[in-house]
């Protein structure tokens, strides 16, 4: 018997991390827009597919081949709906379905919840065009789920942060000097590290109860200003500056702006008791030990 066929729609940082999981289970392929990126991903026993998920016609070899589908790609940078997953779809259903397909979403699809504990029940209320696009997203995939019989699996992720993952180190934004909120105004923040999302990935493959969504982050329970302030004190650098939210619209970018106007608390409930994940970094601060810690330095003095 062959080995079942996995298409990988978006092999960045975490689709990697993923492919070191799997061994010889599968046989995997990845869609790859760029030809610079095919090397290397042969590399890694990959076979890379020409395609571009805004391109609807490079697609075609897409369909029928797999027979799981981990789609890790964005949504597209404007715009009301995710395109991307409407065309990658849209190919997928010309011939035999997948049996199983994985996303990889955003927490940010709840909206605003006034730092409240957030599971997988609480109806969606996206408030940023960004988030708006990734709901889209997931109501595409329920109904091709259920119209086609796939198994969907939908992984909804916080911040996701790792070493050497570009935007994953919070020595970045520390050494701008950006500014945080004061205490009174700050938001609770959540995180997921790369490699155990890679690992829910993994899991999802194979376990998970169709049409379920389940929040893929870590067990810290903490507000944005202390996270920043706990991996300056780790990296040895000065804590951020603290600003009251009505000063801090000109020092941000609106991006980053957007972040700080959402609080939630998430509970992972499902990730575990359905994946049966056991988190290599329960909390941010074994996380960013490895990836901010000085030498010398004590595990566990991180955010």
């Amino acid at each position: 018997m062959r080995p079942p066929r996995l298409l990988v729609v978006g092999c960045g940082d975490v689709g990697r991390r993923v492919l070191g999981l799997l061994g010889a289970r599968w046989r995997v392929a990845a869609l790859v827009r760029d030809p610079a990126g095919a090397a290397p991903l042969r590399g890694l026993g990959v076979t890379p597919l020409r395609g571009d998920l805004d391109a609807p016609a490079s697609l075609a070899r897409l369909a029928g081949w797999a027979d799981a589908v981990l789609h890790l790609a964005p949504p597209p940078a404007d715009g009301a709906l995710d395109t991307r997953t409407r065309h990658l779809l849209a190919a997928l259903g010309r011939r035999r379905a997948p049996r199983t397909l994985v996303y990889v979403g955003t927490t940010g699809v709840y909206g605003d919840c006034g730092g409240a504990w957030v599971d997988e029940t609480r109806p969606l209320a996206p408030a940023t065009a960004r988030a708006r696009r990734r709901a889209d997203a997931e109501a595409q995939l329920r109904a091709y789920a259920r119209r086609r019989g796939t198994r969907l699996v939908i992984l909804r992720a916080p911040g996701i942060y790792g070493l050497d993952r570009v935007g994953g180190d919070p020595r970045e934004r520390l050494a701008r000097g950006l500014p945080v909120l004061a205490a009174a105004d700050d938001v609770h923040t959540n995180h997921v590290h790369a490699d155990d999302l890679a690992r829910a990935c993994a899991l999802a493959l194979w376990r998970g109860a169709t049409l379920r969504a389940l929040n893929a982050c870590d067990d810290s329970d903490m507000l944005m200003g202390d996270y920043f302030d706990l991996a300056a004190d780790l990296a040895g650098l000065p804590r951020p500056e603290r600003v009251a939210r009505a000063a801090i619209a000109a020092r941000v970018s609106p991006q980053a702006l957007s972040f700080l106007g959402e609080s939630r608390r998430l509970a992972n409930g499902r990730l575990k008791a359905e994946l049966g994940l056991r988190l290599r970094y329960p909390t941010v601060r074994e996380g960013l030990a490895g990836i901010v810690g000085r030498e010398g330095r004590a595990p566990g003095a991180a955010a």
